[in-house]
C-alpha cells in the first residue's frame, strides 16, 4: 500500500511496520478534570453514574483515558463544565509551557480553544490568557468552551498571529501552536495518509511569521512554545532553527515530559543542515505513546541584563 503522505519519512522512524499500524488505529478518548469547578474524585463520582470508569494518565494530574465504548462528552458532566476532552499529545505544549501563577499567556493560534482552556484552569487563580485566532467562525468554537467551562480570564481577540497588535503588551509565556500539513492527525483524519502535502515551503513561511511576532510578544525572560501536529521538518526544525537565527537573545531549551516516549529533532534533513540544539525538541509518533503524531519546541528569551532599558 502506498502510502503517499508519510513515506518520505521511513528513514526516520523506528519500527516503520508499527508506526503504519498505529497511523490506522482508532485515537483513545482522553479528557481532564476542570478543577475550577470540582476535583478529580468528584469527577469521577459523576462519571460512575453515567458507567465511565476511567483510567489516570499518569504524567498528567487530573488526566484520564476513557474506555474505547465509553463517550465522556454525552454526559451530564461534559455539559455542566466538569470535564474537558483533549487528545493526549495534544495537552503537551502546555505542560512544556509551563504557565505559573500571574503569567499573562498568548494562545496566538487559539481555535478550537483545547490548549486555551487547558491553559486558562491552571491560571485560573491567578493568571490570564489572550486567545487569539484569525478565523472569526473558529473563534466561535473557543468562546463556547470556555462559557461552558466557566473561565471568566480569558480574553478572545481576532487578528492573524503574524501581525499581532502591540497594543496588547508583552506576555509572560506564548504558545504558537501554528496552522500545519496535520500529517500527525491521520487517527483522526486517515485519507491523509494518501493524500498530497501542501506546498511546505509557503506554509512554513506562513509558520516562521507566527513564531516571530510570538518571540517579538515574549517579555525577556519569557518562553515560547512551537508545535505542530505534522512530522514534515520544513515546518518544524526548518522554522526554528530560523527563528534562532533571526533572535539573537532566542535560545531552545531541552523539551522532555517524564512518561512519554518520543524521538529527538532532527539536525539533518535531506542535505539541509540545522543547529545541534535542535535534538533538544521533540518528536512524537503515533506508535511511541498510542497517540497522535506531534512536534514541539521550547524556546526562552534572554532575561534582560542589569541596567539594560
Amino acid at each position: 500500500m502506498d502510502f503517499t503522505r508519510v513515506k518520505r519519512y521511513q528513514d526516520l522512524i523506528e519500527d516503520w511496520p508499527a508506526f503504519l499500524d498505529a497511523c490506522q488505529a482508532p485515537l483513545p478518548t482522553t479528557f481532564w478534570c476542570n478543577t475550577s469547578r470540582l476535583g478529580s474524585h468528584e469527577l469521577l463520582d459523576h462519571l460512575r453514574l453515567d458507567g465511565i470508569q476511567p483510567t489516570e494518565l499518569p504524567w498528567y494530574p487530573g488526566g484520564f483515558k476513557a474506555p474505547f465504548e465509553a463517550r465522556p462528552g454525552k454526559t451530564m458532566a461534559f455539559v455542566l463544565g466538569y470535564l474537558h476532552i483533549q487528545e493526549e499529545v495534544s495537552m503537551l505544549p502546555i505542560q512544556c509551557l509551563d504557565p505559573q501563577p500571574g503569567d499573562r499567556l498568548l494562545d496566538l493560534c487559539a481555535a478550537p480553544g483545547n490548549k486555551t482552556v487547558q491553559a486558562a484552569v491552571r491560571l485560573v487563580k491567578s493568571g490570564s490568557v489572550v486567545a487569539n485566532d484569525i478565523n472569526v467562525q473558529r473563534l466561535g468554537m473557543v468562546m463556547r468552551n470556555i462559557d461552558r467551562l466557566g473561565l471568566t480570564n480569558t480574553y478572545v481577540t481576532r487578528h492573524n498571529g503574524s501581525n499581532l497588535p502591540a497594543d496588547l503588551g508583552k506576555f509572560d509565556r506564548v504558545l504558537a501552536d501554528v496552522p500545519c500539513g496535520c500529517e500527525g492527525t491521520t487517527r483522526k483524519n486517515p485519507d491523509l495518509l494518501w493524500s498530497e502535502p501542501p506546498d511546505l515551503e509557503r506554509v512554513a513561511r506562513g509558520q516562521l511569521a507566527i513564531l516571530r511576532k510570538g518571540v517579538q510578544r515574549c517579555r525577556a525572560g519569557g518562553r515560547i512554545v512551537y508545535s505542530t501536529c505534522t512530522y514534515a521538518p520544513e515546518e518544524n526544525e526548518a522554522v526554528v532553527h530560523a527563528a534562532l537565527e533571526e533572535f539573537e537573545d532566542l535560545r531552545l531549551i531541552p523539551c522532555r515530559v517524564p512518561g512519554w516516549t518520543c524521538s529527538p529533532g532532527l539536525t539533518e534533513w535531506q542535505g539541509r543542515s540545522f543547529r545541534p540544539e535542535m535534538t533538544r525538541a521533540m518528536r512524537i509518533y503515533p506508535h511511541q505513546n498510542d497517540t497522535g503524531g506531534f512536534f514541539i519546541a521550547v524556546l526562552e528569551r534572554a532575561p534582560k541584563e542589569d541596567g539594560e532599558p
